[in-house]
C-alpha cells in the first residue's frame, strides 16, 4: 500500500488537497490560534521564530529594521492564514493558494516548536500519551509532515 499523498499535482496547474474533516479542523483551530497571537500582540515571544533578529550585534540597527519591517511582515503572515482559514474546506488548490498553505503551515510550525521548546533532536514518540503536550506534540509533527507533502507537490511543477 502506498503512502497517503495529502496533495497531488492535479497536471493543470492546480492541487488536489484530500484531507480529512479531523485534519481540516485541526488546521482551522491552529490557525485561529495564530491569527489570535498576532492580533492580540505580534511582539510576543512565542513569535520569535516568525520575526528573527537580523542585526544582534547592533540593538539599534536592530530597532530601527523591525521598524521598517515588522508589520509588513505581520501583514505577510496574517494573510496567509486568512487563506488557509478561507480554503480550509477545499479540494482543489492553485499555485498561489498553495504557497500561501506552504507558508502559513511553516510559520504554525515554527510557533508551536518554539512553544514546545522543539530541538533538532527531538523524535516523535507515541508512548508520551500521558504528557500534557503530547497533542501539540502530535499536531506539530503531523504539521511537518503536512508541509513536506505541499513542498513536494509544490516542487513538481517546476
Amino acid at each position: 500500500m502506498a503512502p497517503r499523498q495529502p496533495i497531488r499535482p492535479n497536471g493543470d496547474g492546480t492541487f488536489r488537497l484530500e484531507l480529512a474533516a479531523q485534519e481540516r479542523a485541526v488546521l482551522a483551530a491552529i490557525v485561529a490560534d495564530l491569527e489570535g497571537l498576532l492580533a492580540d500582540d505580534p511582539g510576543d515571544e512565542i513569535l520569535i521564530r516568525l520575526f528573527p533578529t537580523a542585526r544582534p550585534d547592533d540593538p539599534e540597527a536592530e530597532a530601527e529594521f523591525r521598524e521598517m519591517v515588522r508589520d509588513e511582515l505581520v501583514a505577510k503572515r496574517r494573510s496567509r492564514l486568512a487563506a488557509v482559514t478561507e480554503l480550509v474546506e477545499a479540494t482543489v488548490l492553485d499555485r498561489e493558494q498553495l504557497a500561501a498553505w506552504m507558508g502559513a503551515v511553516n510559520d504554525i510550525r515554527l510557533v508551536l516548536g518554539t512553544r514546545l521548546d522543539v530541538s533538532e533532536d527531538d523524535e516523535f514518540d507515541d508512548a508520551e500519551g500521558a504528557d500534557p503536550e503530547s497533542a501539540a506534540r502530535a499536531a506539530y509533527w503531523y504539521l511537518g509532515w503536512l508541509l513536506e507533502h505541499l513542498v513536494e507537490a509544490s516542487a513538481t511543477e517546476l
